[in-house]
């Protein structure tokens, strides 16, 4: 069964219906140059509206030491997700499960991503954009994923209904991740784009399975 993170989340409404629909994560954005950024005391609100059994991901770039355990201590995160150039001592040292977004172009080794980031729960791969650290609406070339990684995958990158069952039965990834693809404007979901998504994802999988 491939897991459904739905990314940028920044009203209760958005998270509900993602909920609703069958999330299985929702992330929050701590990125102050991200139209999808959140306060610290908005993202406590929100995570105060989700349910259990729905983990909050906190999203972050090349963060300080003190911004990560500042968001910490007011929202009750399962996971964090590294986007900039952070090493793996750095992911590693807040003792969270954690996973490292790599942007992918021709010439990025993904196993080699893999054993340097070991201690991440997975990679998350995201099409390379010169300049924007995620949330740019594009794809990338899926076939540069090695078929047989040896931690978990979260592909992201331009999924929409459209196309994310195309993905889903050439990656096989652990998991998928959207954003912009279910979104009315930056920062406000659709509420038709996500029920559109997730039952694609789940349409395809009924079919895998078969």
């Amino acid at each position: 069964m491939t897991r459904i993170k739905i990314c940028g989340i920044t009203r209760v409404e958005d998270l509900r219906t993602a909920v609703e629909y069958g999330a299985d994560a929702l992330g929050l954005v701590f990125y102050e140059a991200s139209p999808r950024n959140v306060t610290i005391p908005h993202a406590a609100h929100l995570a105060q509206a989700t349910p259990p059994f729905v983990n909050l991901v906190g999203l972050f770039v090349n963060p300080g030491v003190a911004e990560v355990h500042a968001v910490l201590r007011h929202v009750p995160l399962a996971t964090l997700q590294f986007h900039g150039e952070e090493t793996p001592e750095f992911c590693a040292q807040f003792n969270m499960p954690y996973l490292k977004a790599i942007r992918v172009k021709a010439g990025v080794d993904l196993l080699q991503c893999a054993s340097v980031f070991s201690s991440a729960q997975g990679l998350l791969l995201d099409a390379h954009v010169e300049g924007i650290q995620g949330g740019t609406g594009a794809t990338f070339d899926w076939t540069l994923i090695p078929k047989q990684m040896p931690m978990p995958i979260i592909l992201s990158g331009g999924l929409d209904a459209k196309n994310v069952a195309e993905a889903i039965k050439l990656v096989k990834p652990y998991a998928v991740d959207v954003s912009s693809g279910v979104e009315a404007i930056k920062g406000i979901k659709d509420v038709a784009k996500i029920a559109a998504f997730i039952n694609e994802v789940k349409h395809c999988d009924l079919q895998l399975s078969r």
